[in-house]
């Protein structure tokens, strides 16, 4: 037993205090984990433009002060009564898609969302408390999980255990980004061997789309996005070509579809814009293609043609890939670990927590593809230097 089971954690965290403002790195008390609630020491953390956009007042049901983040990979630290799924020790990632089992959601086999995750978007755990203190106040949790601080109590039913030779760092990217991008080729629509496709935005998730893709088969994946420095990662996980919208005189719906005789079979919007939105659907083939949109963020509505809907295409929506986490995030990482899912190539930035904000601004500068916070700074450095001899210390954040 450890001397923490059951007692109150004093650690760090980054606090969003406000709407707008930036995280302030607090020292936090996170209570025990209550029934059916599993406390987590963290070991890395991804920064997702999800968090952004809910710092800034993206979420109508934003509340503050709150410790936010939801890619997280960690440490079992203790468990709460009734917990069965998983014990002390044990190597887990979180995921914000809650799997009950016993709601109309979870019973129902076309959706991977559950019911609780109602109650946890409010901010406070399914017993209508929280865990988390700051200067004598309370803080509110992000969607139960709060990956920002090193220790948080999440519902057992937001925890999946995995295998124990998984690299934690790469681990908390199936959280979110992998697990968006990736499902939403496996689950949301099934892409075909043989099926032309275009991503919009080559970030974690669109690079996740990306070798969804590829697995499936598809034979022509093009990668769009105006930061023509991503196009080398993005071909070397997949794409077999890259556009920069700003190098067209016309839109690039138009370019695509004389590129694709009509068409494409598949398109992946992946950076939250109405306006990539609509070109993306513009793009899709007028009787068959199907537009899946994963970006949030738009501050606008889309405007669709209804016309253009009654030949045959679609649009759908994806969150977390339409997959249930208990189900795909073993798999993925089973996939990284047999060599065939590369997650590597995703993270370009490794940050202390302290420079959380930096994060944010390399994110807004469109410098990264995916940072992530290690919690353990010397010790994960140290580790990673042993397994990685190429990996070294930037002004940027560690990169690869």
């Amino acid at each position: 037993m450890l001397e923490t089971e059951g007692k109150p954690i004093s650690c760090r965290a980054a606090v969003a205090w406000e709407n707008g403002k930036p995280l302030v790195v607090e020292t936090v008390e996170v209570n025990p984990p209550s029934t059916g609630e599993v406390r987590i020491k963290m070991v890395a953390a991804g920064v997702c433009h999800s968090d952004l956009t809910y710092f800034n007042g993206g979420y109508a049901n934003a509340v503050f002060p709150c410790i936010i983040g939801h890619e997280g990979a960690g440490i079992v630290e203790s468990i709460g009564e009734g917990v069965t799924s998983v014990k002390p020790g044990d190597h887990v990632v979180v995921s914000y898609i809650t799997n009950c089992g016993e709601c109309t959601y979870c019973r129902y086999p076309k959706t991977n969302l559950c019911c609780r995750m109602d109650e946890l978007e409010t901010g406070i755990m399914l017993d209508g408390t929280t865990r988390l203190k700051s200067k004598g106040r309370q803080l509110y949790h992000y969607y139960g999980v709060s990956t920002f601080g090193e220790y948080s109590v999440v519902p057992e039913i937001g925890v999946i255990k995995i295998a124990e030779s998984m690299p934690l760092d790469r681990a908390c990217l199936i959280g979110c980004c992998v697990s968006t991008g990736y499902g939403a080729t496996l689950n949301t629509v099934k892409v075909e061997a043989g099926s032309k496709v275009a991503v919009w935005g080559l970030g974690g998730v669109g690079l996740s789309v990306v070798m969804g893709c590829k697995a499936a088969g598809a034979a022509r994946i093009i990668g769009i996005d105006i930061k023509a420095e991503k196009f080398d990662v993005a071909k070397d996980l997949g794409c077999t070509e890259c556009l920069n919208p700003n190098d067209h005189a016309k839109p690039i719906q138009q370019v695509l579809k004389v590129m694709t005789d009509g068409g494409l079979d598949y398109t992946f919007e992946c950076i939250g814009h109405a306006e990539t939105m609509e070109a993306a659907f513009e793009s899709s083939h007028l009787a068959w293609g199907t537009t899946v949109i994963i970006g949030i963020g738009t501050k606008r509505d889309l405007t669709l043609n209804p016309w253009k809907l009654l030949s045959g295409r679609t649009v759908k929506g994806s969150k977390v890939g339409g997959s249930v986490a208990k189900e795909l995030f073993p798999r993925l990482c089973e996939e990284y670990l047999a060599g065939r899912l590369n997650l590597d190539k995703l993270i370009t930035h490794r940050m202390s927590l302290d420079e959380i904000n930096k994060a944010f601004d390399v994110m807004r500068a469109g410098e990264s593809i995916r940072s992530v916070i290690l919690f353990e700074v010397d010790r994960a450095l140290q580790r990673l230097t042993e397994v990685e001899p190429d990996f070294q210390c930037t002004k940027r954040g560690w990169k690869m």
